[in-house]
């Protein structure tokens, strides 16, 4: 873990000097980011992992969310890739409340990742006083459907856009994901692992959730964007991940789709036509591309 500016400014120095080229991921604390930092790690091929986390004094849960919006702003603004690390039931003095807090303030923040550890290695926290068995559980099922759903998804580029339509909160949103993966036997009591699947299908269980859910808030007439929206980011993602070249079918131009309008759905379903494309993404020169055929 790099806790200091200091350690930051000497590990970057170390790794342009001997693997500039190679892809490195580093915990880093938030309080060794800062202008000076973030301007030298664009130098570098990398992926940040920001601990997001309370503190514990006395009986009282402290976190300190100017500090995370400020860091993520100097990375979003230099356009550097970071996720943030969480967890759920730690310290002691930690609620459900407090955790779901935690994790719409996550998503705010525009993270490309958002890291469970206590999924991976299984070492679950004890229910204590402030924070029920149950609630355990609950908590447990929405990290994992976040877990799924944005970061196996790819989801960081239009998912506060989706919450903004349905005018949800992330943490509600994953409790109903959570409840649609048990239903659909794909949530972590079947012991289903989205990272071994490949994207194309997390993205078809987003969008039969979605679509789902947008009939639920009687918004189905936004569904088509929002399609539009998932599909083009998605093959945009895997041509980038995968080198895989797509030809998706679009009820939009893409150009409206990728314009700052399509960022409220509402207002963009309200006034833009609806214009049936089919478009290929595509290695245009060594850069991502599309075209209408």
């Amino acid at each position: 873990m790099i806790s200091t500016k200091e350690e930051l400014l000497k590990f970057i120095s170390d790794m342009q000097k001997k693997s500039p080229d190679s892809f490195t991921e580093m915990e880093v604390l938030p309080s060794a980011i800062d202008q000076k930092t973030a301007a030298l790690l664009q130098e570098l091929w990398c992926s940040l992992n920001i601990p997001l986390e309370s503190t514990q004094k006395n009986n009282a849960l402290l976190f300190d969310k100017k500090l995370y919006s400020s860091k993520a702003k100097i990375l979003n603004d230099t356009g550097l890739v970071f996720g943030f690390t969480m967890s759920f039931g730690k310290p002691e003095a930690d609620t459900f409340r407090a955790f779901r807090d935690r994790l719409d303030f996550a998503v705010s923040l525009y993270p490309n990742h958002i890291n469970f550890p206590q999924l991976e290695d299984g070492k679950l926290p004890r229910s204590t006083a402030f924070f029920s068995s149950k609630d355990l559980d609950f908590a447990r099922g929405m990290a994992f459907a976040c877990h799924t759903f944005y970061t196996c998804g790819r989801a960081v580029t239009w998912f506060n856009t989706i919450l903004q339509a349905l005018k949800i909160n992330a943490s509600s949103f994953f409790s109903d994901f959570d409840e649609w993966q048990q239903c659909n036997n794909c949530s972590y009591i079947t012991d289903f692992r989205p990272e071994e699947h490949p994207h194309l299908e997390i993205e078809k269980m987003q969008l039969n959730f979605l679509k789902e859910k947008f009939e639920e808030k009687h918004k189905q007439h936004l569904f088509p964007a929002v399609t539009d929206i998932i599909k083009l980011n998605g093959a945009f993602s895997r041509l980038t991940a995968e080198n895989e070249e797509a030809v998706i079918e679009t009820s939009y131009n893409p150009e409206d789709i990728f314009s700052p309008y399509a960022m409220n759905i509402t207002s963009f379903v309200e006034n833009v036509t609806m214009e049936n494309c089919s478009v290929k993404i595509f290695f245009n020169r060594d850069e991502p591309d599309f075209k209408i055929l």
